[in-house]
């Protein structure tokens, strides 16, 4: 029986070792550039099943002139299809202000985007080749907003390295269809820690520097990372954005129907006070 019972012992102990053999090495399997882009797209534009922020964003000429814009943004996850919904209302300044900007985003086709300008009671859809245009003047697109599609680009991991002290992957991006971004390639560094991009570099179509993504400050919200700072500087003409996050709520309970014409005309106010 002694001697059962040690067989036993034996071959639970092999099994269990085996496993957590198998489990480290499992942990030590590399990913690939597609699956690191996937999970650092996940955190920086999921987080969360919604959420509501307030957004001061900084327009700097190169003589280092300042124009404001204020914002809320509410974001709507839509389960697991990887659908979402965006809703921007802008409270400053006076030209801007009671303007709205809604985006349908799909995967596998175009998004839905919808602009409406108070001044003219005019609701205006923005059509797919508009989606790299500047938002309302700053430094980033419309799909810098919302994101873009990770099958539209190759990504591949060039290294891994450190960057202000934190560990990351170094990516680069090459758009499949070359007509379908503003860049001809974007290198990024994505924090090892948090998949988080602390700094992207997007080169234009005669491959120089375009502008430069950076992650300036990043805190735990309810226990999700999120950049509360950044800034998108085109490196060319000098001009830079800096979007800083006040106020950051997740998992509010948003409903489907914010997210439709009729509040781009009519705000719904309990959500964007």
């Amino acid at each position: 029986m002694r001697d059962k019972k040690r067989i036993i012992f034996i071959t639970s102990m092999t099994i269990f070792l085996m496993l957590l053999i198998l489990g480290f090495a499992k942990a030590q399997e590399k990913l690939t550039g597609e699956e690191i882009v996937k999970k650092s797209q996940q955190i920086f534009f999921y987080a969360g099943t919604d959420m509501k922020v307030k957004v001061l964003m900084k327009l700097i000429s190169k003589s280092g002139k300042e124009r404001i814009r204020e914002l809320t943004m509410l974001r709507l996850n839509k389960g697991e299809s990887g659908e979402q919904k965006y809703f921007m209302y802008f409270h400053r300044p006076a030209d801007v202000r009671e303007m709205t900007f809604m985006v349908w985003k799909y995967l596998g086709k175009n998004d839905d985007r919808w602009l409406y300008v108070p001044a003219i009671k005019l609701v205006r859809r923005i059509a797919a080749n508009d989606k790299n245009s500047s938002f309302v003047g700053s430094d980033f697109t419309y799909e810098d907003i919302s994101g873009r599609e990770t099958m539209e680009d190759i990504h591949t991991l060039k290294g891994e390295e450190s960057l202000n002290g934190k560990s990351v992957y170094r990516m680069e991006s090459v758009p499949k269809d070359e007509r379908s971004a503003y860049y001809s390639r974007k290198v990024s560094w994505i924090g090892k820690e948090t998949f988080l991009p602390l700094k992207e570099e997007y080169y234009d179509k005669r491959g120089e520097l375009y502008k430069v993504f950076t992650a300036d400050k990043i805190e735990s919200v309810q226990g999700m990372a999120t950049i509360m700072q950044r800034t998108m500087a085109n490196i060319q003409n000098g001009h830079r954005t800096v979007v800083t996050f006040e106020e950051v709520n997740y998992n509010i309970g948003l409903k489907e129907d914010i997210f439709s014409e009729r509040y781009l005309r009519s705000a719904p106010r309990q959500w964007i006070k």
